[in-house]
């Protein structure tokens, strides 16, 4: 239509307007167009490269290999000497075939694992999708998706890891695995290769450690049993009814397999609730048997050793060759003194935990962990490492004297008075002995075991310095917190975290973390070192100084470990006990002098042992007596004996000098000498050849004994805590 203008301008504007109007309609198709083109070609490169990376993976991917699908590999343990010793894996599984699989069982593990396992081709689409969505809207690897078949090729083929290179290749092979097998196998396949707990590998096994149920009558299951062990594949060591601590968690898990399977149509409402209703501990065993496994305490602390180092691994299907530090003979020799063969106990209810140690590499050669209901089984909880105890006067050398030595550089004759004390916060301290020394060397206070002078000696120290001196033992501190009473040992300790420590002082002052593996090999023959590298944590004459000392306590006629001493033998050593508290003395009737832990801690030039003894818990006669004190250390004694060498000796380092029997570091001056010992019969023949100086028989026997120390107690009663 032609507008009407009143001028020319007006028409010229017009037409130029409608102009710019096509010109304008002319480039939005043009731009759409090329927009469009581009998100095609953009799509297509994204195509591409998916296309191009998932090509890579699947060529990267490993061969569906037979042997492999069968079972997953065993792990073998060899000793100190590379002799083999357990082969864990093999014994604890078997093998079934899928009609051998009883139905209820079957419906639970597919409720819970995989519904729809038999209408898809080994990748459940729908899951797979919500699986990508949720990781793609919040942390990768939070959700799986896997089928049965996608965890039988994970089991068997792929590291634990999550990474998308990981899951093509599982969704590959998973649709190769269901060309090639029926879902039959596969399914067996599954169910025999499942972690269920409790050395369980596979339902079988499962079903006969719980339930003692064999193969012939795993029809027998009841339907909340079958729920029980197809809950166990989430983690099996949470869910295991055979731990009390884990029945609430177990019982949880078990109904909500019972309420998949009511959701899938596999049961009725009113099964699945009388299912819930049966406690989940209907039918436990109360013992899983242990399958015939030797050492087991000292296995079980080398596999958690193994997974707490390594932690992709598992032992039951990687096939590792795990070489630990075990002596055979020295663990046989643990084993006899704990069944009461060689030391006598008052009572089945008497505990102790151990550890036997190579000095010179940290290498745990064999350990002692609890006796009768406290003896550990593997998986479970191991005294010897676990164990969490108050130390007592063991702790001396290690937060006091020792830490005196290094940062003050104190003689073992330096001075210091044993009389009535506090702590800063005005509680008192006290000894076992009812009498006070006066001033006395740290030499004698450590050897009569004295809690106020080694007090005094902490605080000479100071706490951040005792810390860190300690902590390079390997001793450790949970909330990272000291306090004064830890100068006589109200910390807590494992009878291992102890060993380490006194090891440091055995071995010249070089500290090795204890531990229980040598190495662990691959199938590939890639090697993992476990053994430990030294680290110098005190100087040498620190180390030799508190040993000189702690011969002392085995062998001075005032020393608290004299049961301990080994004939022949250079031993040191220290005793620690730890008392009860008022109010559980008057709870449970103890005596006064009632004792709660019993240590020893001694050493020689080649091997280190710690000893604990006490009972598991209070109640009604669960204390130790004067005589059950020393228990430990008749253990030590036992045990060392068949090691201690009688020709090898501590060496004084150059670093130190004896004057008069006491040792001080060269170089330092020296704070003070002790007297000049004149011995009874010297007295007697300077009266024969000098009768004209008029010194009495008398006081040359007081002058000859003033080394000994005047005012000493009988150095009877028990150490203190």
């Amino acid at each position: 239509m032609t507008g009407t203008y009143q001028t020319r301008e007006e028409r010229k504007s017009a037409e130029r307007a409608n102009k710019q109007a096509k010109q304008r309609n002319k480039k939005t198709p043009k731009l759409f167009k090329k927009l469009l083109i581009g998100l095609l070609i953009l799509s297509f490169i994204c195509l591409s490269v998916v296309g191009i990376s998932a090509f890579a993976f699947i060529q990267d991917a490993p061969e569906l290999d037979t042997a492999k699908l069968a079972d997953p590999l065993s792990s073998k343990f060899y000793d100190k000497d590379g002799q083999f010793v357990h082969e864990y894996g093999t014994e604890h599984r078997t093998k079934i075939s899928h009609e051998q699989i009883p139905k209820q069982l079957e419906e639970a593990i597919l409720a819970t694992e995989d519904n729809r396992f038999y209408d898809h081709q080994g990748v459940d689409v729908l899951r797979t999708a919500k699986a990508i969505f949720v990781n793609v809207t919040g942390e990768f690897g939070s959700q799986g998706g896997s089928t049965i078949t996608q965890q039988v090729i994970k089991n068997s083929f792929l590291t634990p890891e999550k990474t998308i290179k990981r899951k093509v290749q599982e969704w590959y092979l998973a649709y190769q695995l269901e060309k090639q097998y029926s879902k039959e196998e596969i399914l067996a396949m599954y169910v025999n290769k499942i972690n269920l707990g409790n050395r369980s590998y596979g339902v079988a096994a499962a079903a006969e450690n719980y339930y003692r149920l064999d193969v012939k009558n795993l029809n027998q299951l009841t339907l909340p049993q079958a729920a029980m062990i197809a809950g166990l594949t989430q983690s099996p060591n949470n869910y295991d009814p055979t731990k009390s601590e884990n029945h609430q968690a177990a019982t949880d898990r078990r109904n909500v397999v019972l309420t998949l399977m009511n959701r899938h149509g596999y049961i009725s409402n009113s099964e699945m609730e009388a299912a819930k209703q049966v406690p989940v501990t209907e039918g436990i065993i109360e013992e899983v048997a242990s399958n015939g496994m030797p050492y087991e305490a000292f296995l079980d602390a080398a596999v958690k050793e193994v997974e707490t180092k390594l932690k992709d691994v598992d032992i039951t299907k990687d096939g590792l060759k795990i070489y630990l530090t075990l002596d055979p003979k020295a663990q046989k020799l643990a084993d006899s003194i704990l069944a009461g063969e060689l030391v006598s106990y008052p009572n089945d209810r008497f505990q102790t935990a151990f550890a036997f140690m190579d000095s010179k590499t940290g290498e745990i050669r064999a350990i002692g962990s609890g006796r009768n209901e406290s003896k550990t089984t593997f998986r479970g909880h191991n005294l010897a490492t676990d164990l969490k105890r108050q130390p007592g006067s063991t702790f001396k050398p290690i937060f006091d004297y020792g830490p005196a030595i290094e940062y003050l550089k104190w003689s073992t004759y330096h001075q210091i008075e044993d009389a009535p004390y506090q702590y800063s916060t005005g509680d008192p301290i006290r000894n076992a002995y009812t009498n006070y020394r006066g001033m006395m060397s740290i030499r004698e206070a450590l050897v009569e075991s004295r809690n106020i002078p080694a007090l005094k000696t902490l605080e000479s120290v100071g706490l951040e310095k005792a810390k860190a001196f300690s902590e390079d033992l390997g001793i450790t501190y949970p909330n990272g917190e000291v306090y004064e009473s830890y100068s006589i040992g109200s910390n807590t300790v494992s009878p291992v975290e102890l060993a380490g420590a006194y090891g440091a002082f055995a071995n010249e002052g070089n500290y090795y973390k204890p531990h229980f593996v040598a190495k662990v090999e691959f199938p590939d023959g890639k090697i993992i070192d476990f053994k430990t590298k030294p680290e110098r944590v005190m100087q040498d004459y620190t180390a030799y100084m508190v040993t000189d000392m702690l011969r002392g306590v085995l062998n001075a006629p005032n020393g608290t470990g004299k049961t301990a001493a080994v004939p022949g033998a250079d031993v040191a050593g220290k005793t620690g006990t730890t008392n009860f508290d008022e109010k559980v003395i008057q709870k449970f009737g103890y005596p006064q002098d009632a004792t709660s832990d019993s240590w020893f801690a001694g050493y020689t030039t080649n091997y280190t042992m710690t000893v604990w003894t006490g009972y598991a818990q209070n109640g009604s006669g669960n204390y130790l007596t004067s005589a059950d004190t020393k228990i430990s250390q008749s253990i030590f004694k036992t045990m060392m004996q068949e090691y201690a060498s009688d020709s090898e000796r501590f060496a004084q380092p150059d670093s130190v000098e004896k004057i008069r029997n006491e040792l001080y570091i060269k170089g330092v001056k020296r704070d003070m000498v002790p007297p000049a010992f004149i011995p009874k019969n010297e007295g007697k023949k300077n009266k024969e050849k000098d009768k004209d100086k008029g010194r009495s028989e008398e006081k040359k026997k007081g002058k000859g004994n003033s080394d000994k120390g005047k005012g000493r107690g009988n150095g009877k009663g028990k150490e203190d805590d």
